[in-house]
């Protein structure tokens, strides 16, 4: 979307206007979200986002979208991929610089599943020093592994319909099969204990150090993320205000 806006359609122009009127009070933030899968950060971002007028910055869809573009960082992008090769730090930091020049990044940011390791949270520091920003805070979605082990491998899903349960929190009348048609549910392959298990190792040993890095730099806020999701929400509030 331009940022003047004679580029802008008219449907649009009134919702941009609105958009800009409600937001010019806002203050400016950006936010880093990090948390083990399942701790509720997907939850969370879209309220964090529709109340502090900032864009979420999700680096997996952004890199498709500039390979999808072809901009000069997609082309790069996919001659890595191509290659089997991981995108460098470098390439994923220059995909948000570009994108912090979009109308809707004026107010800042929610950055989540980037940085991951402590390398990538030097490089975003060092881009962010030279547009005169910094990180305003980082929420550390906190949550014991056993509790997560509980709320993903327990839930299933009748394929078909999308029709979700969980075998505590939403059981089906019947273990294991559909309220409404009687078939059988699933798990999706990612919600199973071993597949978890493996993600859990990854976040402890690459992103855990990236908490401490911003601890040291008086930026991250400790969430209870255990907490049913309103109360979390209420949490990120009172930590976004002070």
């Amino acid at each position: 979307m331009a940022s003047s806006l004679e580029d802008v359609q008219t449907t649009d122009l009134m919702s941009e206007l609105l958009r800009r009127m409600k937001c010019a009070s806002k203050p400016d933030k950006r936010l880093i979200l990090i948390g083990p899968p399942g701790s509720g950060k997907g939850t969370q971002s879209p309220i964090i986002k529709d109340e502090y007028c900032l864009c979420h910055l999700a680096t997996g869809d952004m890199l498709r979208a500039a390979v999808a573009a072809k901009t000069p960082l997609g082309i790069k992008a996919k001659e890595a991929m191509n290659k089997g090769e991981l995108v460098s730090d470098d390439l994923v930091v220059g995909i948000i610089d570009e994108a912090m020049k979009k109308p809707s990044c004026q107010k800042g940011f929610i950055l989540d599943g980037f940085p991951r390791t402590v390398v990538q949270a030097e490089k975003l520091d060092e881009m962010l020093d030279k547009r005169g920003a910094k990180i305003d805070k980082v929420l550390n979605f906190a949550i014991d592994d056993a509790i997560l082990e509980e709320r993903i491998t327990g839930r299933w899903i009748h394929a078909s319909s999308g029709r979700s349960y969980h075998t505590k929190f939403a059981p089906p009348k019947a273990p294991g099969v559909d309220d409404v048609t009687g078939e059988p549910l699933m798990q999706r392959k990612d919600d199973t204990a071993e597949v978890l298990k493996s993600r859990l190792e990854a976040f402890h040993r690459q992103t855990e150090p990236v908490i401490d890095y911003y601890v040291k730099k008086g930026v991250v806020a400790h969430l209870p993320a255990e907490k049913p999701p309103k109360e979390v929400t209420s949490e990120v509030q009172k930590v976004l205000s002070s």
